[in-house]
């Protein structure tokens, strides 16, 4: 596929324990300006959301934020982005994220960042998209996940096609190498569009 123009990223809200976490989070950040690829992520300023954000910003990038109005309430959301998209409801966030971007990477994060990808994984799963999905897998964060994954596959839950479908991996030019090379999967479109409107 060619270049992705926009790429949503989930991750932690937090910074996490290790500088490291930071450090790739600024290094993708800007690596995304340097390609010219817009950033969609969920609007915040703290933690590692911030710190991408804000590589992208000074790497002289566009990024988007989408957020939910309570989290704009409690002061939380980035007051220095290219465009903040201001929603009612956690449901309506996760979809126009969707609805703007082209891929989707997950940098190390929590719960949150397990959920919003996993449904990105669903949804692929389901046929309602074609986008690459990705870990970066910083200081072997996603090492046990990985084995999950590769785990569900081995008891027939998941499909190899799937799994292969998705990458993990701990460089940053790999995960850019592999989206470039990427096929769009194998899935059937099972469900319709109109079934993630929130």
């Amino acid at each position: 596929m060619p270049q992705p123009k926009s790429l949503c990223v989930y991750c932690g809200s937090s910074p996490g324990k290790h500088p490291e976490y930071a450090e790739q989070a600024r290094a993708f950040g800007t690596e995304m300006a340097r390609r010219g690829i817009a950033l969609v992520y969920g609007g915040g300023k703290v933690g590692l959301m911030g710190t991408v954000a804000d590589a992208v910003l000074a790497g002289g990038g566009k990024v988007i934020g989408v957020i939910p109005r309570q989290l704009v309430e409690r002061e939380v959301a980035h007051k220095g982005l290219s465009e903040l998209v201001v929603v009612d409801t956690m449901h309506q966030r996760k979809t126009r994220m969707y609805e703007l971007s082209e891929a989707f990477v997950a940098l190390p994060g929590g719960f949150g960042t397990m959920d919003e990808m996993f449904e990105m994984l669903t949804w692929a799963q389901l046929g309602l998209h074609r986008h690459p999905c990705a870990f970066l897998d910083v200081r072997g964060y996603y090492a046990p996940l990985r084995a999950a994954v590769d785990h569900m596959v081995a008891e027939g839950f998941v499909q190899p096609g799937q799994r292969e479908s998705l990458w993990f991996g701990a460089t940053i030019s790999s995960l850019f190498d592999w989206m470039e090379n990427y096929d769009g999967g194998n899935a059937a479109r099972v469900i319709g569009p109109a079934s993630i409107k929130a």
